[in-house]
């Protein structure tokens, strides 16, 4: 089959650190689970899912966290049809590991000022990080379109930045364009979609906060 023909990228559904972020003092980000409304969600997303891809097979990639996971069964795909995997590289920004929710609120407001991209997290990753290594994830993907049977749609249960990483390392997108986009909804996806031209487009784009500089200043 070559290059899959829809790569299509989903957030998890609502977490509980969505619905009450004091509990990342109690518990680690990545054993966080979805709230009933998280599951819902997902199930809803499923079901437009399941009708988008049809009686094609699936290659999915999953983040190693819990509500990404939980999301994924929750999605309901058919198994005979689709494949996971666990992938690492896709899960969310490191913030540190047990978070003083009051520290966490000022280096939040420390990364308004000083950008999304380039800001880095005590004993955690900045933007860049992250962007890195779903740099090396891509490389490992491009390589698996060599495959001659490899599944006609791939799709990526990840976070909201890692989402906006992963398509701004895909088309080349700025720092700046980056940083004037917002994360997708709990649950919203984005799908990459193979043109007759050979290259890929996105379905829809992200919705954006403000309006992105060009480098060095002035608006685009």
């Amino acid at each position: 089959m070559g290059r899959p023909r829809r790569i299509v990228l989903i957030r998890h559904g609502e977490s509980q650190g969505n619905h009450d972020d004091t509990i990342y003092e109690r518990v680690p980000d990545h054993a966080l689970e979805l709230t009933e409304k998280g599951l819902r969600q997902a199930a809803e997303a499923g079901a437009r899912l399941r009708e988008l891809f049809g009686d094609e097979r699936v290659q999915a990639f999953v983040s190693p966290y819990r509500r990404t996971w939980h999301t994924y069964r929750a999605l309901g795909l058919d198994p005979r049809l689709t494949q996971a995997r666990e992938e690492p590289r896709l899960r969310e920004q490191d913030w540190g590991n047990w978070q003083d929710i009051e520290d966490i609120h000022r280096q939040r407001k420390a990364r308004d000022a000083y950008g999304h991209f380039f800001y880095r997290f005590a004993m955690g990753e900045s933007g860049a990080d992250v962007y890195d290594r779903v740099g090396s994830f891509l490389e490992t993907l491009y390589r698996a379109f060599d495959k001659d049977d490899f599944p006609p749609n791939v799709l990526l249960v990840t976070h909201g930045l890692t989402m906006r990483l992963f398509c701004m390392r895909w088309f080349h997108w700025t720092v700046q364009d980056f940083e004037a986009l917002s994360n997708p909804d709990n649950a919203e996806t984005r799908m990459l979609v193979l043109g007759s031209s050979g290259s890929y487009s996105l379905d829809r784009p992200f919705e954006r906060w403000c309006t992105p500089e060009r480098p060095g200043g002035g608006e685009i």
